[in-house]
């Protein structure tokens, strides 16, 4: 009787997830009310908010609208105070001025209203601050074509030929959304013909991966070779899109003998996944091939995001049992302590992660459209409010790039695995601590003795720069830590010649004393244009002398090519 109860419920709180995206209306419910009942246990804090603050502001905003502008121009408010859209020199006349200092105005208001309450625990504190800001958000001036002076004057000159254009474009948008096709545009980058076309053979495949290894374009490579991991929450041709940007490519073209994973999109069968079975099953399976078809030589693994962190479980494991097979490790804008991951630690909590698990027991797994909810939330304004205005209010359309073609296709996360992912390393910070378990034991990230390349990217919201930065607390080991321009996709396919890019980079020695942050970025040298070239010659160097290339597969021991790059399993929706 109690197991159909718990399964009714289970139920019940999956089919609430659908509407809700995701998120945990107990979660919510839990801070705001945290925070309200301290509020009010605040009468004069909230009178002096409530009533005396809005008026002040209200006067101020209404004054400031009405003075001449600067030379200079309208000051640079706070990330967190204003919509960015808001600075173009459209809005410094009446009365759009007046629309944009009352938005500014209000999201000071939202801030003394919401942050430094006494009492209330920080992570609800967090959360009803965020939420707050996601409503205020979509109140922007910039959203509503009422009060957008680009979509007037659009409108005007074109006799609302822009709107009309817009309610197409929201018509097709819509269509493409219930038959769950990608966007417009989108299959003008087909895996294979478009995007990942660096020539290769997929030499290995099991239920888990396929392992492709890149035909060489050099007469002669380095002995050591290069085996990239990317994440299963992506496919992995990030690292492959088009010749110019391909990370892969660019190695390879330098002398690299370069071996990719590329993970198998899970369903509902394959619910009961761990972490483990992908350490097993990818790293170590594609270390062992990798091993056979280049014998006598270490490897230089490259982990990004998701597979980053398990680059760094797998490491860890492989020093406490002795396996020497890695010469060095890269970790890509890869996490190894979660006590700091930025905004995207508002969705973690007990509350959130039950209500979690219940939506990915019922299906086997989660969604992309399900956890693409999440991230578009944490860059609203880029990701959603953006694009509607340009969209369905100007009746424009961007021109759909590899790299927006790519972030389209999404992939599924087993329930097992994703649960003990965030549960192990986001809630309980278990690697971190030293108590995440491989084959039931502990491991250590101080265990790690290869040399390590470290990436971080400025502007990222899945992995905070200092967040990923805390590796150098963890390890003792050698460590080059790179600062890049850009996000969490967008620094990273950072090639050379991309404009407007550089770099921060700091070698620590192995036992050197730790340097904080702040004392990083004043002491990196900065360099101008890609970080590309710099981690080429870092593997460079500790890669040995260049030899003739190694086959493409080795039939006799079982790593026979199968098919041409990028493989099966990049291909399945």
């Amino acid at each position: 009787m109690d197991d159909r109860v718990d399964a009714l419920d289970r139920t019940l709180h999956a089919g609430l997830a659908q509407l809700t995206k995701g998120l945990s209306p107990a979660a919510l419910m839990l801070a705001w009310s945290d925070w309200a009942i301290h509020l009010a246990a605040q009468p004069a804090r909230s009178a002096q908010v409530l009533m005396i603050r809005p008026l002040t502001q209200a006067v101020a905003a209404a004054s400031q609208a009405f003075q001449p502008m600067p030379a200079h121009g309208p000051p640079t408010p706070d990330s967190h105070e204003d919509d960015r859209r808001l600075a173009d020199p459209s809005w410094d006349a009446w009365p759009f001025n007046l629309y944009r200092q009352a938005f500014r105005a209000g999201a000071q208001w939202l801030r003394e209203l919401t942050e430094a309450v006494p009492g209330v625990e920080r992570h609800h504190e967090q959360v009803v601050s965020f939420a707050a800001r996601q409503l205020h958000n979509m109140c922007s001036p910039a959203n509503s074509p009422a009060t957008h002076p680009l979509v007037l004057q659009r409108t005007a000159a074109t006799g609302g030929l822009n709107l009309m254009q817009g309610a197409r474009n929201w018509a097709e948008d819509l269509q493409r959304s219930v038959q769950r096709l990608p966007p417009k545009g989108a299959e003008n980058f087909v895996p294979g013909r478009d995007v990942a076309i660096t020539p290769g053979k997929v030499v290995f495949r099991n239920h888990l991966m396929e392992l492709i290894q890149y035909a060489p374009t050099t007469a002669t490579v380095h002995a050591e070779p290069v085996l990239v991991m990317s994440a299963w929450i992506m496919k992995y041709y990030i690292l492959d899109l088009s010749p110019h940007n391909s990370l892969i490519r660019y190695l390879v073209d330098k002398g690299h003998t370069v071996f990719a994973i590329s993970w198998k999109n899970p369903d509902a069968k394959d619910q009961d996944l761990g972490i483990n079975d992908y350490l097993a099953q990818g790293l170590m399976a594609g270390l062992d091939a990798v091993n056979a078809i280049v014998p006598r030589q270490r490897v230089h693994a490259v982990g990004y995001c998701l597979g980053g962190t398990l680059l760094a479980i797998g490491a860890a494991a492989m020093a406490r049992d002795q396996d020497d097979r890695l010469a060095t490790v890269t970790l890509l804008a890869a996490q190894t302590d979660f006590t700091e991951p930025g905004e995207l630690g508002l969705f973690i909590d007990e509350s959130q992660l039950s209500f979690m698990e219940d939506l990915m027991a019922r299906q086997g797994y989660l969604d992309s459209r399900q956890m693409a909810g999440a991230f578009h939330l944490l860059r609203a304004v880029d990701l959603i409010w953006s694009p509607m205005v340009q969209n369905y209010l100007l009746g424009e359309r961007a021109p759909m790039t590899d790299l927006m073609a790519w972030n389209a296709d999404g992939t599924r996360m087993p329930y097992r695995m994703h649960a003990d992912y965030l549960r192990s390393l986001f809630l309980e910070n278990a690697l971190a601590r030293g108590q995440y378990l491989v084959n039931g034991h502990p491991v250590s990230l101080g265990d790690i003795e290869v040399p390590v390349f470290a990436v971080g990217t400025r502007t990222d919201h899945v992995a905070p720069w200092r967040s990923v930065y805390k590796l150098n607390l963890l390890c003792d080991t050698e460590i080059s830590f790179v600062l890049t321009d850009g996000g969490h996709n967008a620094g990273i396919l950072s090639e050379p010649g991309h404009a407007h890019r550089h770099y921060r980079i700091l070698h620590r020695a192995r036992n050197a004393p730790y340097v904080p942050p702040d004392g990083y970025t004043a002491r990196a040298e900065q360099i101008e244009g890609s970080w590309w070239p710099a981690l080429q010659v870092w593997l460079a160097d500790r890669s040995g002398s260049r030899r003739k290339p190694p086959r493409l597969g080795h039939a006799r021991l079982g790593y026979a090519p199968i098919c041409n790059a990028p493989g099966t399993y990049v291909m399945a929706g």
